[in-house]
């Protein structure tokens, strides 16, 4: 048995692209577009593993849409903690969560102690990121941050 991916249903493309592409750095791999059905599926690979993921060698994330009905809403999913998390081995923890909060989105739990924090994907999805090896020493201003929200 190997792992292949993880579903996250999203409610939104271009929002959940732009977190998990631009702000994160995974790479989209391959897109399925089911008109019958009417649902979209981009699976999305780690930076690195883009070439094994293509060959399903590496796990991927894969980022469900289901299209809008017949009167155009979209079906919104709440709580996403329900499925708990995804998490990332990242090369620097800090100038990550760094660049995410340029980017508006909030460092749920800090890295105070150079190695785990928590942000959330724009459809409340928890996102653990791990620092690769041994922990960062702790800096400023994570040292002393507080937690925002849950995750």
């Amino acid at each position: 048995m190997k792992f292949l991916h993880s579903m996250l249903r999203i409610s939104n493309i271009d929002d959940s692209l732009h977190f998990f592409c631009n702000l994160l750095g995974l790479k989209e791999i391959r897109r399925y577009d089911n008109e019958q059905g009417r649902f979209s599926l981009i699976f999305l690979a780690a930076l690195g593993d883009e070439h094994r993921a293509k060959e399903d060698k590496a796990p991927m994330v894969e980022l469900t849409f289901n299209w809008p009905n017949e009167n155009g809403e979209v079906e919104q999913y709440t709580d996403g903690r329900n499925f708990g998390h995804l998490a990332f081995e990242v090369d620097n923890i800090y100038s990550l969560c760094q660049h995410l909060k340029n980017n508006g989105v909030t460092i749920n739990r800090p890295p105070r102690d150079g190695r785990m924090a928590f942000v959330r994907s724009p459809d409340n999805i928890s996102i653990e990121l791990l620092q690769k090896g041994e922990a960062l020493a702790q800096q400023e201003p994570w040292a002393s941050m507080e937690n925002a929200g849950t995750w």
